[in-house]
């Protein structure tokens, strides 16, 4: 029997572990669909010679990372949410991405603070409204509270963390009691209860029991090639041109992470570095109609269908520091009752 030991030593002797074989590896820990990745994944591997080994999880990659310490595998972290890429720094399991290609790419306000996390993708959450019963073609946020909508306007739960998003967004852009009066507003003009899911609103909105939503962008992309009633939700619905009205449009992110005790680090921004060329962001970015971050995509899926947004300059990292407020004013409005 070789033991292990004599085996390396063999190995090295002869030359066989010249190059490592975990230099030539980087291995993601996701949150994503393995669908939507698997594509750019396997390009990369094409392009680079480096092998990924994918772990998709559903949640809990915080806490697996945690769990594993100094020896986790980890090198990559691909989350969809600010909030919970930023919660990923907080916990400390993250270090710099130090790369002059990612920060020629990636605007200062889409990165975190101190490079601790890039911007992949871009989805936007804007307003739809009726083709038949609304006559516009663009909105700002703030008009969602106008009264004219009292009983017209559909939204699932604002606890949901794209809701939350935005409403911490309109919290950093206005503080708490302009969002206070800006959520009773809201709960105000609600057609039914906030609930259900993006999609559902466009249900709604086709069955006449609301005029006018909020969605996230891809849900819209999703439902214009749905081959099941879907795409007669899609068909009913408009989309408006949606911004505040002294800004650009609310986005959130797919974004990605160095773990802290990343083995394969060179590797790992080789990874996040090549998602973010014109070739990976089409095949990432168009599997789910998100928005490219790289300016030099000018015809993504998502552009095509919707147009290009310009989004609001407010920082990720001032949205993700005001999730928690935001929440607790949802709960003091009784937003969800």
């Amino acid at each position: 029997m070789i033991h292990s030991t004599h085996l390396s030593a063999l190995a090295l002797a002869t030359g066989l572990l010249a190059t490592p074989v975990m230099a030539q590896s980087v291995n993601l820990y996701t949150t994503r669909e393995p669908g939507l990745l698997n594509p750019v994944l396997a390009a990369f591997t094409q392009d680079t010679g480096i092998k990924v080994n994918a772990v998709f999880l559903k949640d809990g990659l915080q806490e697996r990372i945690k769990a594993e310490g100094a020896n986790s595998p980890a090198d990559v972290m691909l989350v969809v949410d600010v909030g919970e890429i930023n919660a990923a720094v907080d916990a400390g399991i993250t270090q710099p991405v130090k790369s002059a290609a990612v920060d020629k790419i990636v605007p200062a306000q889409l990165r975190g603070p101190d490079d601790s996390w890039v911007t992949l993708t871009k989805r936007a959450r804007i307003v739809i409204v009726s083709k038949d019963r609304v006559q516009q073609d663009a909105i700002t946020y703030e008009d969602l509270a106008d009264p004219k909508w009292k009983g017209r306007f559909c939204i699932r739960a604002g606890q949901h963390p794209y809701n939350n998003a935005f409403f911490a967004a309109y919290l950093a852009r206005n503080g708490a009691e302009k969002t206070e009066g800006y959520l009773k507003a809201l709960k105000a003009n609600t057609a039914r209860k906030p609930g259900g899911g993006d999609r559902d609103v466009a249900r709604d909105i086709l069955s006449g029991q609301c005029d006018i939503a909020l969605i996230n962008t891809y849900y819209i992309g999703l439902m214009s090639q749905a081959k099941n009633e879907q795409k007669g939700w899609y068909d009913a619905i408009k989309p408006l041109k949606t911004s505040f009205a002294d800004g650009g449009t609310h986005v959130n992110v797919s974004a990605a992470a160095i773990a802290k005790n990343a083995p394969n680090k060179d590797n790992a921004v080789k990874l996040i570095e090549y998602m973010l060329t014109p070739k990976a962001q089409e095949l990432y970015g168009d599997g789910n109609f998100e928005f490219p971050v790289n300016a030099d995509v000018k015809e993504s899926a998502a552009v095509k269908l919707l147009g290009a947004i310009t989004p609001d300059k407010t920082p990720l990292t001032d949205i993700a520091r005001n999730r928690k407020a935001a929440a607790d004013l949802v709960d003091k409005v009784g937003f969800d009752n």
